[in-house]
């Protein structure tokens, strides 16, 4: 199969933020030291894209694994049951990269096979926004942001970023890709964020990488957000 990417979305119990706060610092060499581990982001979420506040109690991981037997081999490892008892709630997937363009960390992390899936499909945006021009980026965000909750097809999307201040960028699972394109190239208000993007230049480094979703298990605020798409 090649490269494996696995989604880990955590809902920590209240009791317990500071020890994931303090996980955030540590695990990343654990997890990085897994036989088969290429790439690990452990991540912050917030409600949603143009907010300013963390939700310390929902976190992400995201890896990139050799193959699917590094990925599944991870489940045992003691950095990962130590984020499940911490959480009352967690949702897995497994995803392949289908497409992916640009850096994250100065590396391209996602090694991309055939872009052929008809099932449902994954996509991360990653930024590094350039400081002097943050302001003018959340400002220009703030209508596609509140539209991608409205969208048709749309099952997931959370807010990302490598701290738990400071969203980043967004993960979000779609029911195809026929409905995260129309939400991409379909809306005008997006369209018109990523004409921006190149004439302002708010980027110090971005990433835009679509997956297909080949399992996934455990639920998102009570709910299996396949079964029910918003």
């Amino acid at each position: 199969m090649g490269t494996v990417v696995t989604a880990d979305i955590w809902r920590v119990r209240r009791r317990f933020i500071p020890a994931a706060l303090l996980a955030v610092a540590q695990d990343r060499r654990a997890l990085r030291s897994l036989p088969g581990a290429r790439f690990v982001k452990i991540l912050g979420t917030a409600p949603s894209f143009d907010s300013r506040g963390a939700d310390l109690t929902r976190w992400m991981i995201l890896t990139a694994w050799a193959d699917a037997t590094a990925a599944e081999a991870a489940r045992q490892s003691m950095t990962l049951a130590a984020w499940q008892r911490r959480s009352e709630e967690s949702w897995t997937a497994t995803l392949r990269p289908l497409t992916a363009h640009g850096s994250w960390s100065r590396r391209q992390p996602f090694e991309t096979g055939p872009d052929s899936w008809d099932g449902p499909v994954a996509a991360v945006t990653r930024a590094r926004l350039v400081p002097v021009k943050a302001l003018r980026f959340w400002r220009a965000v703030a209508v596609p942001a509140a539209d991608l909750g409205h969208r048709s097809g749309l099952c997931l999307a959370l807010a990302m970023g490598e701290a738990p201040i400071g969203v980043q960028g967004t993960f979000s699972v779609w029911r195809d890709a026929a409905a995260l394109r129309e939400y991409a190239y379909g809306r005008p208000a997006h369209r018109d964020v990523v004409r921006r993007t190149r004439e302002v230049g708010w980027y110090a480094e971005e990433l835009f990488a679509r997956f297909a979703v080949l399992s996934y298990r455990g639920t998102v605020d009570g709910r299996d957000p396949l079964e029910q798409p918003s």
